[in-house]
């Protein structure tokens, strides 16, 4: 059924009235309430009603929705306003998620990412819409986790060809420049930057390479736009060969080699979205494989050793990964400032075994995860007897792979050490509180 008195959600560009269809200039004359922000009430105010009423959203989000309601339950006629489309990034699906969808009338405008992409002749039928839109968490470093306001959009870098950009003013076309040239992706795109569109001050500087943009300051609002000028490769996503990672020299070995690494991840039982904890990182070969499995989601390592640190962050730099996030500590410090996990996965416990396996099973996900790996027979004991302490389901697989090596001009077969693998989930038992047992287990 049609709400005869429905909260219309009108789209307004800079230009004002010009921007605005009879229809929506009628309804807008209409209102008695009118709900904007502060530039877009003054482009319109000579439009309103005599003696309407008027509330300023700017700061004050979270109100508009009693606003609206308030006005239906006194029978008046609201009109929201709003940038160029309501319905991408904009207050409509806010408005939608709190009020009735019946009582919404939505009359939409152009978007500035439309009409910058008219300035400059770019295509746009195939292109990401990202919102960086967020509360300002600085510049972005490599690593940096998902709730930076930039993480989505160091994402969909990987991932897309053409990228339009609803910016803020902390959030600014030069930060994202930087951003580029902090993900090694400054020779990767080129950039245009549309101001004050429908304005006389409107600019439109197209053309610029991340390392020019990083360096000017750009009117606000504005709008960036991001494509592609060097093609993109497709990587390898599981079972990368040991030599496509940096490892510590000349002793290598703190790496999961290749067939170990494969199973391991496959017991981690990985989705596009996983939330993922790589416990003694060594390396990272196990954590950065499963960031580039789990695309939409993320990993979270930690590393004791400083060495290995520093050779886990050469490799995510090697990769060009954005979603692996890398501290230098001891676990269990820092696991209670990440989000419980999907998956977890223990290659190095740094003698605190027998306390991560509690800690780890009561921040499982519902239906999550733990996969460890162990080359000790005491480690695996330690392991078995912590999880059936804590009543968890698990179960052991020993694995032991051979390589061919040559011999003369023969080939013989070189074995690998065993390693067992450990897989579990959390039980219904109550958890119970173990002695500290030593570790030296390492990958």
């Amino acid at each position: 059924m049609t709400d005869p008195n429905p909260c219309v959600i009108l789209g307004v560009l800079d230009d004002g009235i010009a921007s605005l269809t009879p229809v929506a200039l009628a309804e807008l004359r209409a209102a008695e309430v009118v709900i904007g922000a502060t530039r877009t009430l003054a482009l319109l105010v000579t439009e309103f009603k005599p003696g309407a009423r008027t509330h300023d959203l700017t700061g004050a989000l979270r109100h508009v929705p009693d606003w609206v309601r308030q006005a239906r339950a006194d029978h008046l006629k609201v009109v929201v306003l709003a940038t160029g489309d309501p319905l991408c990034h904009g207050i409509a699906s806010y408005l939608a998620s709190r009020l009735c969808l019946s009582a919404l009338k939505v009359l939409p405008n152009l978007s500035t990412l439309q009409l910058a992409c008219a300035r400059v002749g770019l295509a746009w039928q195939e292109a990401r819409i990202v919102s960086v839109h967020a509360a300002d968490a600085g510049e972005w470093q490599p690593g940096s986790p998902p709730t930076h306001g930039l993480y989505a959009l160091a994402q969909a870098l990987r991932t897309h060809d053409r990228l339009l950009v609803l910016t803020s003013p902390a959030n600014s076309p030069d930060r994202i420049a930087r951003l580029l040239l902090a993900e090694g992706l400054g020779e990767d795109f080129q950039l245009a930057v549309a101001e004050r569109l429908l304005t006389p001050h409107e600019r439109v500087l197209a053309d610029l390479s991340p390392a020019q943009a990083a360096a000017q300051t750009f009117a606000d609002p504005n709008v960036l736009l991001l494509w592609r000028c060097r093609a993109r490769t497709w990587p390898q996503l599981f079972g990368l060969p040991d030599t496509a990672y940096a490892q510590r020299q000349p002793d290598k070995g703190l790496i999961t080699k290749q067939e170990v690494r494969a199973v391991s991840l496959a017991r981690l039982q990985l989705r596009a979205d996983s939330r993922v904890w790589d416990l003694g990182a060594g390396s990272g070969s196990v954590g950065l494989e499963a960031a580039r499995l789990c695309a939409q989601g993320h990993v979270w390592a930690i590393e004791k050793n400083a060495a290995d640190v520093a050779i886990a962050q050469s490799n995510q730099r090697a990769f060009g990964l954005s979603n692996h996030t890398l501290v230098h500590g001891r676990a269990p410090a820092h696991l209670d400032t990440w989000p419980d996990p999907d998956a977890v996965f223990i290659g190095g416990s740094g003698g605190e075994l027998a306390t991560l396996i509690p800690t780890v099973l009561a921040r499982l996900r519902p239906g999550g995860v733990l996969v460890m790996n162990f080359v000790t027979l005491e480690n695996l004991a330690t392991a078995t007897h912590t999880l059936a302490a804590q009543g968890a389901t698990w179960e052991v697989l020993q694995l032991q792979a051979a390589r061919s090596q040559p011999i003369l001009h023969m080939h013989r077969m070189a074995a690998e050490n065993p390693v067992w693998i450990v897989s579990a989930r959390a039980g219904d038992a109550p958890s119970t509180a173990h002695a500290k047992e030593a570790s030296t287990d390492e990958r």
